[in-house]
């Protein structure tokens, strides 16, 4: 069946009945710069080595808590996600209490508390400070980690890691820092399938005993709070918090690269390239140069009024958005990067772009307006984050963490309106590293690698575990005899033969799929030409449904209902077919398009249109449907892929179908009937 377009338009249809429609909210123009008054925090230390920093706010009847534990980088290597599964079971259940009682006092103080490996955060009134500090405390200090709890989240973590195989985003993110620093190091390394099979509970149970410790721990208190109250009950929660004996590898990264090169990981399924150039960067936040790298970087493309974005969104159409970045280094080296996704066409093209105005960043003085405009969002942006508790703590934190000037915040503004010109261009020159800087590109090499050739950098491949690997072999030959003729044979065969097939005459099918922590049911009737979708949420309304008639069609969203018409109609009419290749069979115009590898097995695509068909070229079972949907200048793929087919009637059908729409779910048929339960009356 071809259920692509109509699992995507359910799925798009379900979302936007749950989600709601944003608003656009225009900032209103800026007003003269205020002057900066940051409280500083009293501050004592604990003999475990926690210190302790109080920021008194009595503005709103309110209080935070922020624990860090700053311990040194922890290299995982073959336990790569161990830190991530402690920090999914933190605070689910302590030595004092179960599960549901922690839960259920929380909400009832009407808390937030969250732990991390790294720490834990928590919130509430200021009445009831003591109360929610405890709390924190017994789930930082008292975590137990148990069996259950480990299988669960190991089993989450193990499911996620799979969706994101394909996801060239993913895939991007994490060998961006891999390939920088090299993934043999903390600052490099990311989680695998094999890294996290191989953790146990007592590896869980090790790391938190290990490093969830005070002897780099700092605690920050921010609100409505006495010093003399607080520091006695932080004495009393974590004064027995015992030190660890912990010892740490040093951290040495790779090093910038002596020429800038292209490094590029083949993802066939990628409709879209992701690029992003990346240098090391030795930047702290107490450097003169500090500044003027967060304006030169804010120029480049720190938003829609950045020189990338100008140019690769608004004077060519390549990209939703192109960006700038540039972090500061502490543990280890921070990172310049540019980047944009852009469509595989233009790939080549944006690279060169790219290097163009980073060139420009380097050898030309900014223009006064572009100055202006970057100091005006940064002082912007700081008045607005001074307003929140949290930046408050994270302020006070930076100052002890970076060794900041106790002023440093106090004068943010003043520092942001000195810089100049010339001191971006200096800092360009130093931190934007253009003949040093690795290209990083994970797209579809039979689309792309040609114009990148063309532009006459050297080019390395890495595989998506960051592998070095040999030029891969973008396009397969057709295996001699394979037609489509022969394709759409061997696949109705694989499925139960011609006569089983052409007797389906419709099809009732049931199924779910998790979206956003919801069960989302879909009710699926299918007649060649006609169809009735019904979305629902498990245990709620009806959010949403789409028909089509003999006459036409609509769609039914919060309660509107919307005629289809047009194009829109006419191609979800051509959508709704049970079988696409009996149409093949009668004459349909489509065409053979070539092999992929389609989870590591070879497939010969079809094409009808938008959409390209995937066969397994052994067993002759459909593996895979992509299909190209364009909006305007940009183009994106739902990407679907069947899998566990089953036997209805003689018919074999797939029962689980992982569909991504810009995110991805596993949609699993509960429920399947061949020429039965569908009539005439589903269609008007």
């Amino acid at each position: 069946m071809k259920k692509v377009y109509i699992y995507a338009a359910s799925l798009a249809l379900a979302l936007t009945a749950v989600q709601g429609v944003a608003q656009d909210r225009k900032q209103p123009a800026p007003g003269p710069a205020p002057t900066i008054n940051i409280s500083e925090p009293t501050s004592f230390v604990l003999k475990n080595g926690l210190k302790v920093l109080i920021v008194k706010n009595n503005k709103l009847p309110q209080v935070s808590y922020t624990l860090t534990i700053d311990n040194p980088l922890v290299f995982e290597g073959d336990k790569a996600g161990v830190s991530s599964l402690v920090s999914g079971m933190m605070g689910t259940e302590t030595k004092n209490k179960k599960k549901d009682v922690f839960n259920e006092e929380i909400d009832f103080l009407g808390a937030s508390i969250r732990f991390s490996s790294s720490g834990a955060y928590a919130s509430g009134l200021s009445k009831y400070n003591a109360e929610v500090l405890e709390l924190m405390a017994e789930g930082a200090l008292n975590s137990v980690f148990t069996q259950e709890e480990f299988d669960k989240t190991k089993a989450q973590a193990i499911e996620a890691l799979k969706i994101n195989e394909k996801s060239v985003t993913e895939v991007a993110a994490k060998l961006e820092d891999a390939l920088l620093y090299g993934k043999d190091n903390a600052a490099g390394e990311f989680e695998t399938l094999q890294t996290i099979e191989s953790v146990t509970l007592k590896d869980v149970q090790e790391y938190y005993v290990k490093h969830f410790n005070p002897n780099n721990a700092y605690l920050v208190v921010v609100g409505d709070v006495d010093y003399k109250s607080t520091e006695k009950l932080v004495t009393k929660l974590f004064g027995k918090w015992k030190k660890s004996n912990a010892t740490y590898q040093s951290n040495t990264v790779k090093g910038n690269v002596a020429k800038t090169q292209i490094d590029f990981i083949d993802m066939p399924n990628a409709v879209q390239s992701e690029i992003a150039l990346v240098n090391e960067v030795e930047l702290k936040m107490n450097d003169k140069d500090f500044f003027a790298a967060l304006i030169a970087s804010q120029i480049l493309g720190g938003g829609g009024e950045g020189r990338l974005f100008l140019n690769l969104r608004e004077a060519h159409g390549w990209t939703y958005g192109a960006y700038s970045m540039v972090s500061t280094s502490r543990k280890y080296p921070g990172k310049f990067k540019a980047t944009a996704s852009v469509r595989n066409v233009v790939t080549d093209s944006a690279v060169t772009e790219f290097i163009k105005e980073i060139d420009l960043m380097r050898t030309t003085l900014v223009k006064p307006e572009e100055l202006k405009n970057a100091k005006a969002k940064y002082v912007g942006s700081f008045v607005m984050s001074i307003q929140k508790p949290e930046t408050v703590a994270r302020f006070a934190l930076n100052k002890e963490l970076h060794k900041l000037p106790k002023d440093f915040y106090e004068n943010y503004i003043k520092n942001v309106n000195a810089v100049t010109a010339e001191d971006v261009q200096r800092v360009a020159k130093k931190y934007f590293l253009k003949d040093n800087q690795r290209i990083v590109i994970v797209g579809k090499g039979a689309d792309v690698v040609k114009g990148l050739e063309n532009l006459g950098l050297p080019i390395n491949y890495y595989n998506t575990f960051g592998d070095l690997i040999d030029k891969p072999v973008f396009e397969k030959a057709i295996p001699a005899g394979v037609t489509v003729e022969s394709t759409v044979d061997k696949y109705i065969a694989a499925i139960g033969g011609e006569k089983q097939v052409n007797a389906v005459k419709s099809i009732l099918m049931k199924s779910s799929a998790a979206v956003q922590g919801m069960n989302l049911e879909v009710t699926l009737k299918l007649k060649d030409g006609y169809l009735y979708s019904e979305q629902k949420i498990s245990g709620g309304p009806v959010v949403g449904k789409q028909i089509l008639t003999p006459k036409g069609g609509y769609v039914i969203a919060q309660g509107q209902k919307m005629e289809m018409e047009g194009e829109e109609l006419k191609k979800l009419r051509d959508e709704a077919v049970l079988f696409p290749e009996l149409e093949w069979k009668k004459g349909k115009s489509v065409s053979l398009v070539g092999v992929e590898s389609i989870d590591g097995k070879d497939a010969i695509g079809i094409q009808d249109g938008d959409t390209v068909y995937y066969y397994d070229l052994a067993s002759g079972l459909k593996v895979s449907t992509i299909a190209t949907k364009s909006f305007g200048e940009q183009s994106m793929q739902e990407i679907t892929t069947y899998k566990d087919y089953k036997e209805v009637k003689g018919v074999k059908f797939p029962f689980t179908q992982i569909i991504n729409v810009g995110m991805e779910m596993e949609v699993k048929v509960t429920e399947l009937k061949v020429n039965e339960g569908v009539s005439d009356a589903d269609f008007k």
